[in-house]
């Protein structure tokens, strides 16, 4: 009989445990790869900027403004998306910042992307999950949607 009861409390567990996972998981990416581009906690390198003038280089963005963007975005959304706070814009955010990277940068990177893309447009249809600050904030609307 318990085990009759345990399996739809797993079953009723399980999305959200996914979606814990997946925010997870590119939050680790991100915040990673925006951890290389500082010194300290939110210093930017001199190594940044050439990074972003010469490899990273974008259309109608100046280099200045792309490098602080992108590193300020890759430590900000990650750390919402570990806590589950505004999940669905913080992971557009970053999906965005994945199409940018494809479209302008790496576009021989489509595995990659693609993977990331996986991660992430779950989270913005589906939202966080029940494990989050965004049910606490928000409630079940917000939080998520399966």
């Amino acid at each position: 009989m318990r085990g009759s009861m345990l399996a739809p409390t797993l079953r009723a567990a399980m999305p959200s445990a996914l979606l814990l996972i997946a925010r997870v998981g590119i939050a680790s990416v991100f915040f990673l790869s925006g951890r290389t581009k500082v010194t300290g906690w939110l210093t930017i390198k001199p190594s940044t900027f050439q990074l972003f003038q010469y490899e990273y280089a974008l259309p109608l963005i100046p280099t200045d403004l792309a490098a602080h963007l992108a590193t300020y975005g890759e430590h900000l959304f990650p750390m919402l998306l570990v806590l589950g706070l505004l999940t669905r814009p913080a992971a557009a955010a970053l999906l965005g910042m994945t199409a940018v990277i494809e479209i302008f940068v790496y576009p021989d990177a489509w595995p990659t992307h693609l993977t990331w893309a996986g991660l992430l447009l779950p989270l913005v249809v589906y939202g966080a999950g029940r494990w989050s600050l965004d049910l606490l904030f928000f409630g079940r609307s917000r939080a998520a949607r399966h």
